[in-house]
């Protein structure tokens, strides 16, 4: 039996995650970049050390969700370009402060970005832009291309260092013709631009699973998030992508429970037989939700599968170890490389993306290199 002194811990393996940049660079041209995705916390892990890491390997290009956390990775060092997918209009000021690279993704984004320009006495900012082909979040329509070719051409104050799109189903086999959609809209849309423009932008449109089901749009940079992490679709061959992110506990306690007795808030679980009952020393304010809950969701113990029974608390779950030979103080695998985080998600109806990147900054983060 595996005991374990340190508590609850996120265990990041630096030698997986080389593992996987060298396996997404090699789906792709030499002359193709690869840009990674570092945003809410690098899915869970640490946005900063990953960062690092990643630029020593000579990544290409960084991307985040919002400003400040592109602004955390440029005070920590980063030296390469940081895309910001959805800057808001708040924080237009701090970007161009930071030398980050804007998405402009509609009219009254592009028009306060050009006013903060001016202000700054600042011209030929780089920026990328966010043509909409069908995930309809943000991003110009293909209808708007004309008028966004004449608001770009006629101050100087902004260049196109990029134009992008994202697909909405890449992973999905039974989505392929949506997806091939997208893919020739946005090439209408781009050609569009490109021919009004003086520069060559770079043009980018897959991620992980569109790198590996589309290699005929991989253009001039893909995108990498949660690939480099170790997850993609069912197309990569098992043993390319390895999880780069483990989380383990430890027994804190057993108890003994009677037939009639309840474990958990609420009464959650009412035991119908005599149970062995471990308390794990996690719950929804580090991440794993109460949808786990009530035998969904799962550990494991000693290289055995235990059912978590009764409502998930704050700051601890319980699992049934009736059947396990096991003592307070040993190893909780929550999941690693072997249990991995899709199959726990799976078992809840949510994804390995929601898992990840709940994780709470609470937990201590280790890494192995």
């Amino acid at each position: 039996m595996m005991s374990n002194n340190k508590g609850t811990f996120i265990e990041i393996n630096l030698n997986s995650l080389e593992s996987n940049f060298n396996y997404i660079k090699s789906i792709v041209a030499k002359k193709t970049k690869v840009l990674a995705v570092i945003k809410a916390s690098a899915y869970g892990s640490d946005p900063v050390q990953i960062a690092k890491f990643l630029e020593n390997l000579n990544v290409d290009y960084f991307a985040v969700a919002y400003v400040p956390e592109a602004v955390r990775l440029r005070l920590s060092g980063i030296k390469k370009p940081i895309l910001v997918f959805h800057p808001q209009a708040c924080n237009l000021n701090t970007l161009i402060q930071h030398k980050l690279i804007p998405t402009l993704y509609s009219f009254k984004i592009l028009d306060l970005f050009k006013h903060a320009l001016i202000k700054e006495k600042i011209e030929n900012y780089p920026v990328h832009l966010k043509i909409n082909t069908g995930l309809n979040r943000i991003g110009f329509n293909s209808k708007e291309v004309p008028k966004l070719i004449d608001s770009i051409n006629n101050d100087g104050l902004i260049k196109i260092d990029g134009i992008y799109s994202h697909l909405a189903a890449s992973e999905d086999k039974h989505e392929l013709g949506f997806s091939l959609k997208q893919i020739n809209l946005f090439k209408k849309s781009f050609t569009k631009i490109v021919e009004n423009i003086k520069n060559k932008p770079i043009i980018h449109v897959c991620n992980t699973s569109g790198a590996i089901s589309f290699p005929d749009a991989h253009f001039d940079m893909i995108r990498s998030g949660i690939g480099l992490y170790g997850f993609s679709n069912k197309l990569t061959k098992p043993g390319n992508l390895v999880p780069v992110i483990s989380l383990k506990s430890i027994i804190s306690q057993i108890n003994d429970i009677k037939k009639g007795d309840s474990v958990g808030y609420n009464r959650g679980y009412i035991s119908k037989d005599k149970l062995r009952v471990a308390t794990i020393p996690l719950g929804h304010a580090d991440g794993i939700s109460r949808i786990y809950g009530n035998g969904k969701g799962f550990v494991y113990i000693n290289n055995k599968k235990a059912n978590i029974i009764g409502n998930v608390c704050m700051d601890m779950l319980m699992v049934n170890v009736s059947n396990i030979d096991c003592k307070e103080g040993d190893e909780v695998i929550v999941f690693n490389e072997k249990y991995t985080a899709e199959q726990l998600a799976e078992s809840a109806g949510t994804i390995s993306y929601e898992l990840l990147t709940a994780l709470s900054q609470r937990i201590k983060r280790k890494f192995l290199d």
